[in-house]
């Protein structure tokens, strides 16, 4: 069954609403791996209940629709989708606790052809259940691997940035051999990411680190890298090129561009985030 492109851009996701304490946002910080070292000031402020600070990036787990595309309506081949690429847009600080209203639908949807796969972006908002303010919208870019011929308009072509020459800053960030296992209990409950069989039957040879979880560690090692705090994040995009395995350390090349900056994400030569850019908010 080829994919029903007309069923997808008309799929009613509903509303979400999806309320969170501190303690939630605090586990969100320790998923990706804040307070490695206890006695770190500046990780703490993200640990303190009592003053809380909460990352921008947490955002990207509220309200989530969950496994719509499995479907069968929709014509996925849901055994072939790859989570591609995330952006999000950080509007508004989170608070330490609240309650979200999410909306989704599907924003764009692109053919790369016959063998080559299709492109689906999936855009949410999450706003204030009380007053309507935006919190975060974001881009979920995913790769349809299995999908491709089915009649649509190919993929816009887009103006990357120049990564020639050498960074203007470098940063690292180790991760924990229990980092994905913590950062699942912020939602995402992908059995890739806890169990070795089933990890070994995607053809990696342990349980991988969520793609997210590395998301979020990019606004923190880009930000500090930059002597910028991590809490102030106003935009976050990169596309995952690599898979990143508990217990790796990310390094991050990083080029000033003006109030932003551009970076890319390795473990070892190994290229894992590339095409990023950051933005702060107050600039």
């Amino acid at each position: 069954m080829p994919i029903d492109s007309a069923a997808l851009f008309a799929h009613d996701f509903g509303e979400t609403r999806h309320a969170w304490q501190a303690r939630d946002a605090i586990l969100y910080a320790l998923g990706i791996g804040l307070a490695r070292d206890p006695l770190d000031e500046g990780d703490l402020a993200f640990m303190d209940e009592i003053a809380l600070k909460v990352l921008p990036t947490y955002a990207v787990t509220l309200a989530s629709p969950g496994m719509w595309m499995r479907d069968p309506r929709f014509g996925i081949d849901f055994t072939k989708l790859v989570h591609m690429a995330q952006a999000a847009w950080f509007e508004y600080p989170l608070p330490a606790s609240g309650e979200i209203v999410g909306t989704a639908r599907v924003h764009t949807l692109a053919d790369r052809g016959e063998g080559k796969g299709a492109i689906m972006v999936v855009e949410r908002e999450i706003r204030d259940a009380a007053d309507g303010r935006s919190y975060c919208r974001l881009h979920q870019t995913l790769l349809l691997r299995g999908d491709g011929g089915f009649g649509g308009e190919p993929p816009a072509r887009e103006q990357g940035f120049d990564f020639a020459g050498d960074p203007d800053a470098t940063g690292s960030f180790e991760t924990s051999p229990r980092a994905a296992l913590i950062y699942r209990l912020s939602g995402d409950w992908n059995p890739l990411h806890l169990k070795p069989d089933f990890a070994k039957k995607a053809g990696f040879e342990r349980p991988i680190l969520q793609g997210l979880a590395s998301y979020g560690i990019a606004g923190v090692a880009v930000s500090r890298a930059l002597g910028r705090d991590p809490s102030a994040v106003g935009h976050l995009s990169c596309r995952f090129s690599g898979v990143v395995m508990p217990g790796d350390t990310l390094t991050f090349r990083i080029w000033k561009d003006g109030a932003q900056a551009h970076f890319q994400g390795f473990v070892g030569d190994r290229k894992v985030l590339d095409g990023g850019r950051i933005e702060w908010r107050g600039n």
